[in-house]
């Protein structure tokens, strides 16, 4: 069976989200669950797009949308484990702005999951994608400390 393998781009950290799994993230294995983990890296990419003042929903005059999700699973997590989600953004390519996340355990700094979302930016008026306005990528290398 082939495999994801995700390499977590380490210079580009924009920001650390501290979480716990909840009893309700568990899944019937008794660990956390693959629709949990999506919706804790949600939580994770908006708070770090609302601590730089890019809403998803309105990223310098466009919302964005996920266009695909990878997940490579490393270890599990069970309730209540303290979790760090670290999210990355490299300079956008193209159009497509790539998210990255990282799940660490909090005590342990062991890794639970490392994942990828792209996101593109979309002209609702003409239904297509944008290119990522500079603004967006001057904030972002600003995050990076570049």
């Amino acid at each position: 069976m082939e495999r994801v393998s995700l390499e977590f781009p380490n210079a580009a950290v924009i920001h650390r989200h501290p979480l716990t799994v909840r009893v309700t993230d568990m899944n019937y294995g008794r660990h956390l669950g693959h629709d949990a983990l999506v919706s804790l890296l949600h939580e994770a990419r908006m708070q770090a797009f609302a601590a730089l003042d890019l809403p998803e929903w309105d990223m310098h005059g466009y919302p964005s949308v996920v266009v695909d999700l990878a997940v490579q699973y490393q270890q599990e997590a069970r309730f209540p484990d303290a979790l760090v989600i670290e999210t990355a953004v490299p300079d956008p390519e193209g159009k497509a702005l790539t998210v990255f996340h990282r799940v660490t355990k909090a005590e342990t700094g062991d890794v639970v999951a490392t994942a990828r979302v792209n996101k593109l930016l979309i002209d609702l008026a003409a239904g297509r994608p944008v290119a990522i306005p500079d603004a967006v990528k001057q904030t972002l290398a600003d995050a990076r400390g570049g």
